[in-house]
């Protein structure tokens, strides 16, 4: 892992680099472990972790301004000293408007400012600490800096409604410890700190002006080549040295048995049209890499295209054959890794503890298998899905902006998967509900389903496009969880009812989709974390500040119809020179992954069952043990149970005991059991009621 980590005083001390911390124990100087200052007292920051030097950048205006941004940002040192001069009158939007993805911190006198980014892919946390406040871009090194206990009341809404705002609120796993909304940035000053949204919002009372499909399409083409660009143009890194050869072994299988990454750059080529987008873009751009050996400025390098191949789980055959004839271009080097059972997903579900809990707990050694014979940069198509696609709900957006026409060919596409001629009048009947009903409503209509426990919804595509027509719905797990649980998500719910008499400033269906792309955000995260490969970079350009801004400005006619996705990536494609695509390039297919999901469950049904045989959830009052493990039960045997629930029960299992079951802390200058949840989960009643407090 790697972040940043700081913190705002009230009181100023004396500025220097030696002295730069607050006194611990036994006068032990308190600052976190394998970290490198980047600036010192009164409102120090550091960087933790295997940054890359050229990923950390510090430019001063003076010895009271000053400017660090972290991570990949195509950004000048002159044009960040502009960025910080403008940070100084109070302007944010312009420190998240350079292309990669990164965080930045603006120091100006006792004024501290850190973006996050809009995805929710590089989040902002912040906790009080000392009369002041310590922020960093990972939770659990504030919540041992605290000692903060579990939020229970955190925990049982991130099963109940993850993809609802009023019931996560600003909070964390961490008891104290806040997070900072996508769009939005922490402004601290001498210790108090302000919540900044640094994204315009629109009118509800007036349509947006139609926009022009090709000059969006040409704007999300442009983002994204840019984005792409950014990251070939920053310096080359080269795993560890190979440790030398070993008997029956090449060097690509030595590097992939070591943990090594290749050198040079990667991406996914999983014959699907976001990875196939983006590993086309890295081969084909003039003088980086994937040009061709003696063309241009580049040295030959060929761009390294991964395809994972399940051999346990047929229904992929189409999308390899595509990732084939992709791969048969010259400027592409491919590599198929194969899997067996024991890449299936809950086949292996040792790993390292992440910062948060995530589904992806379940897959992520699936994940190092394949990542593990990528490059040291590594593009995935992580994002393009939810900030291209439209969700169900942008149906009721059409109707709002009175654009009734457009909802003949995702209607009709719908008729055609189900073959029921009262398609069009159920799907425009919920659609017209949706774009009636207040937000408000929408909240204490979810808050009334969890206590009365009304979790069934329609099966097939129409039934999935009809449960999503809402502003809020339970979540997959939410069926399993104990009704004290419920009751208290529900309570969350009609509080944030109460609180949310205006709205959420957004349509129903831009709102959904924006809270669809903070959980997967999250979710990549919490992937990125536990798959890690040592000296590898993932990248994600998808979610990239520019690219999410040029997505979200295509209009709802052009995103709602069948197959935009996979249209708009061709049209960037072919703006950027590429013509020769596979037949079929763009289709759809999720069986694959379900079916993966299912195959896993089954083989490893017994030490699930075993996983709940004492479980922490049951312990913190969340569920009972002998619920889940005839659901798990019921699973492997071939019923019909929403799959991704069961990830997200097992996989927040798994996350509570590695967190209970580390050693040590973040920080120096601490005794050993200063470190987050020192008292552990101990069996109680009531535990929820102290963590679902309104914060």
């Amino acid at each position: 892992m790697r972040w940043l980590v700081g913190w705002s005083s009230t009181a100023a001390r004396a500025l220097g680099a030696e002295t730069a911390g607050a006194t611990g124990y036994d006068g032990e100087t308190l600052r976190p472990v394998g970290s490198h200052l980047l600036w010192g007292d009164p409102d120090p920051l550091w960087a933790v972790g295997d940054w890359r030097p050229d990923e950390v950048r510090v430019v001063h205006a003076d010895a009271q301004n000053r400017i660090a941004v972290l991570g990949i940002c195509g950004a000048s040192d002159e044009e960040l000293r502009r960025g910080l001069f403008t940070a100084r009158g109070g302007a944010l939007r312009h420190l998240t408007a350079w292309p990669g993805s990164y965080t930045a911190v603006v120091q100006a006198g006792r004024r501290i400012t850190v973006c996050g980014d809009l995805a929710g892919a590089r989040p902002v946390f912040h906790a009080p600490w000392e009369g002041g406040t310590a922020y960093a871009t990972a939770a659990l090194p504030l919540a041992d800096l605290t000692e903060a206990n579990l939020d229970f009341g955190h925990l049982a809404a991130l099963l109940a409604a993850p993809e609802v705002p009023a019931a996560l609120r600003d909070t964390t796993p961490y008891e104290g410890v806040r997070r900072v909304a996508p769009g939005h940035a922490l402004v601290l000053r001498a210790g108090a700190r302000e919540i900044a949204g640094y994204e315009p919002v629109a009118s509800l009372a007036v349509a947006a002006p139609p926009a022009d499909p090709d000059r969006a399409v040409d704007a999300v083409r442009d983002a994204l080549v840019e984005a792409v660009r950014v990251r070939l143009a920053a310096p080359r890194h080269v795993p560890g040295l190979d440790p030398g050869p070993v008997p029956g072994m090449g060097p690509a299988e030595r590097r992939a048995a070591r943990g090594m990454p290749v050198p040079g750059i990667g991406a996914d080529l999983s014959g699907g049209p976001a990875s196939g987008t983006l590993a086309l873009l890295a081969a084909g751009l003039p003088g980086r890499p994937g040009t061709l050996l003696g063309h241009g400025t580049g040295a030959g390098e060929r761009l390294l295209a991964v395809t994972f191949n399940d051999l346990a789980v047929g229904g992929r055959e189409a999308e390899l054959e595509r990732a084939g004839a992709l791969a048969a271009n010259p400027r592409l080097h491919h590599v198929v890794v194969t899997g067996a059972e024991d890449t299936l997903p809950y086949a292996d579900l040792d790993g390292p503890l992440t910062d948060e809990p995530g589904p992806s707990l379940v897959t992520a050694a699936r994940h190092r298998t394949r990542l593990a014979a990528g490059s040291a940069d590594h593009f995935t198509g992580h994002g393009a899905r939810q900030v291209l696609d439209a969700h169900p709900a942008r149906l009721a957006d059409l109707l709002l902006d009175r654009q009734r026409r457009h909802l003949v060919r995702p209607v009709a596409a719908l008729t055609r998967a189900d073959g029921s001629v009262l398609v069009p009048a159920r799907v425009y009947g919920a659609a017209r509900r949706l774009s009636r009903t207040p937000y408000r409503t929408g909240l204490e209509a979810l808050a009334e389903r969890l206590m009365r426990r009304r979790f069934d919804e329609p099966k097939g595509a129409v039934g999935a496009s009809l449960a999503a027509l809402t502003w809020a719905r339970p979540g997959p797990a939410a069926r399993w969880l104990t009704g004290e649980a419920l009751a208290e998500v529900s309570v969350l719910l009609q509080t944030g009812a109460d609180r949310a008499a205006g709205g959420p400033g957004q349509r129903p269906g831009e709102f959904r989709a924006r809270t669809v792309l903070a959980r997967h955000a999250a979710d990549l995260r919490v992937l990125e974390q536990a798959a890690e490969v040592r000296s590898q970079r993932l990248h994600a350009p998808f979610l990239d500040n520019q690219v999410v801004r040029a997505c979200r400005d295509l209009p709802e006619a052009l995103r709602v119809k069948p197959g935009a996705r996979a249209a708009v990536l061709r049209t960037v494609l072919e703006g950027a020179g590429v013509t020769d695509l596979p037949p079929g390039w763009g289709t759809p297919s999720h069986a694959s992954s379900a079916a993966a999901a299912r195959t896993g469950l089954r083989l490893a049904a017994d030490s699930l069952v075993d996983l709940f045989d004492t479980p922490l959830l049951a312990d913190a009052g969340l569920v009972e043990a002998r619920v889940v493990r005839k659901a798990l039960r019921e699973a492997a045997a071939g019923e019909p149970l929403p799959l991704d629930g069961l990830a997200d029960l097992v996989s927040l299992e798994l996350w509570l005991r590695r967190l209970l079951a580390r050693r040590g802390t973040c920080w120096t200058g601490t005794p050993a059991r200063a470190r987050a949840v020192p008292a552990g989960i101990a069996p109680q009643r009531g535990a929820l009621r102290a963590g679902a407090r309104p914060s």
